[in-house]
């Protein structure tokens, strides 16, 4: 709804009677003199920025590189799981060896590679693991090599931060 001429006249003389004529004046004046950011204002918010991303961006990377190699631990630990299972139904062979094809049914979700199985050793009473993704593991604390034991695993694990149950 737009004010008449007569309105917009008579809202300006209440104004001018209450004293709130120089009060608009004063805030125009002051809108006016608003320029914006100067330019050291803008460079300091620039700097400020970069260094959050200097900080956060090494900090991301540790956290993918480490969460990837959490995950080859535990795909290795659940080959494992799935050997001891096969063991148990007679899919392995004598040999102790769980073979990738004997794995495969065993094991949900893990590609298994030709030369990826599972070994028991009879003796030390353990179950060690040849998997090719060991060696993608990128932070030193967590490798364990190519081949590994159960035990080996479980450490690694446990290092990452992760619970490890032994059936």
């Amino acid at each position: 709804m737009q004010q008449t001429s007569e309105q917009k006249q008579n809202t300006t003389q209440y104004i001018e009677k209450q004293g709130g004529n120089n009060m608009f004046q004063t805030l125009k004046k002051r809108i006016k003199n608003e320029k914006g950011l100067t330019l050291i204002e803008l460079l300091a918010v620039i700097v400020i920025l970069a260094i959050v991303a200097a900080i956060a961006v090494p900090a991301i990377g540790n956290i993918i590189a480490k969460s990837q190699d959490r995950a080859i631990l535990a795909e290795a630990s659940n080959i494992l799981s799935g050997a001891k299972i096969a063991a148990v139904d007679g899919a392995c062979g004598d040999d102790n060896i769980c073979s990738n094809s004997e794995l495969g049914a065993y094991v949900d979700g893990v590609t298994l590679d030709t030369t990826d199985n599972a070994t028991y050793n009879a003796t030390a009473k353990e179950w060690s693991i040849t998997y090719g993704k060991l060696d993608e593991i990128k932070l030193d604390e967590y490798k364990v090599g190519t081949t590994a034991t159960e035990t080996a695993i479980n450490t690694a694990l446990k290092n990452a931060g992760g619970s490890v149950t032994t059936p």
